[in-house]
């Protein structure tokens, strides 16, 4: 058997980087300055500057940035907020955090994003925002969502965990709504070395209530204006993501000449490929396919020390924590989804031969 091959190689970006991620590393420590210090600070300008929004503010993971904005936002008992129902569960955890109601929605199955017209059609008089999921770093449908939120008065919370560098029309995910909330986690397009995560947006106003809200309620030492969090992105983390993002381009620009090699090799295969957007930048955070044959296919993969993942099997209006509440709910896309997926391995230091050979036993077990 050839060499295993994994989904993702984050310890081989930390070789790759070694020198400039240790100097950072380093710099935190000798600095004594832990939580809530100028890395920190940096990278929010920074990540600020590069989504095209007007403010950032670092927590400590993609969850929490979802569950702070909708905080922010006045989300709480007695609203409904809509979720695509294919998605990582996180995306509705954060909402029953609140006190408020997942709602959820179906998907484009061309996109694996949420379907505007299914979106329309779950609202209700209780609806107050929209989570607008950007899977697999392909960014939502966003001027027909903005539309329909405008008009009827819903927030726009963008959960961009997956599609850092990704655009619509030239303009970044996490730009558009009224928050972009971003995960940070190793695996991720810019990962940190641990879990960490950043909200954006255009308001200064909510840009404050973040901070009060990510440092337990508080904007002056000990004194605590609302009940808030322990969510602090902390310095190490910090300095890790500066140094990453500044390769970040180059990196989404490989995962984008690799998905092209797999599009190259997988064109006659029976298999359904992924789209690609004709009106703006995939990240390609992941590279889904879809088959009748899932399963064989998977299980041929794993044979030759391939890894693969299904993202993901279940949708959430049928995962057991909400299933009770959707019961004889019917989404056929996601379900759909969930039943044929698989998500190939790709990372930017994935090289061609090996696109070759998992594209090989792809074409073989189909």
């Amino acid at each position: 058997m050839s060499a295993p091959l994994a989904m993702v190689d984050p310890a081989g970006e930390y070789r790759q980087l070694k020198e400039e991620i240790d100097a950072a590393v380093l710099r935190v420590l000798a600095s004594g300055r832990y939580i809530l210090g100028p890395e920190g600070e940096a990278l929010e300008k920074e990540l600020a500057s590069y989504t095209g929004a007007a403010h950032a503010v670092g927590v400590n993971s993609g969850t929490d940035a979802l569950h702070l904005a909708l905080v922010a936002a006045g989300v709480g008992p007695g609203d409904e907020v809509v979720v695509p129902a294919f998605t990582f569960f996180a995306s509705a955890e954060a909402v029953s955090y609140t006190g408020a109601t997942p709602v959820f929605c179906d998907i484009e199955l061309a996109s694996f994003n949420i379907d505007p017209p299914s979106f329309e059609k779950s609202l209700t008089a209780r609806t107050k925002a929209l989570i607008a999921v950007h899977l697999f770093g392909r960014c939502a449908r966003l001027p027909e969502l903005v539309s329909i939120c405008k008009e009827r008065n819903i927030v726009l919370i963008e959960d961009c965990a997956q599609s850092l560098g990704a655009d619509h029309a030239g303009r970044r995910g996490g730009s558009w709504g009224a928050f972009g909330c971003f995960s940070f986690y190793p695996t991720k397009n810019l990962g940190a070395a641990g879990d960490a995560g950043l909200v954006t947006t255009s308001s200064a106003a909510r840009a404050e209530t973040l901070r009060m809200l990510r440092h337990h309620g508080s904007r002056k030492t000990y004194l605590h204006e609302r009940v808030g969090w322990n969510s602090r992105l902390d310095e190490l983390q910090a300095a890790v993501l500066r140094v990453k993002l500044r390769h970040l381009e180059r990196f989404n620009a490989a995962r984008v000449r690799i998905s092209q090699r797999y599009r190259e090799r997988l064109k006659d295969a029976n298999v359904i490929l992924p789209s690609e957007p004709t009106d703006g930048r995939h990240a390609w955070h992941q590279f889904t396919i879809r088959s009748e044959r899932r399963d064989a296919i998977r299980e041929a993969l794993a044979a030759e020390g391939i890894a693969s993942s299904v993202f993901y099997p279940i949708p959430l209006h049928r995962q057991p924590a909400y299933e009770p509440a959707n019961r004889g709910r019917s989404l056929p896309a996601a379900e759909e989804a969930a039943r044929t997926v698989l998500s190939l391995p790709i990372h930017p230091l994935l090289e061609d031969g090996a696109v070759a050979r998992i594209a090989e036993v792809v074409r073989s077990a189909a």
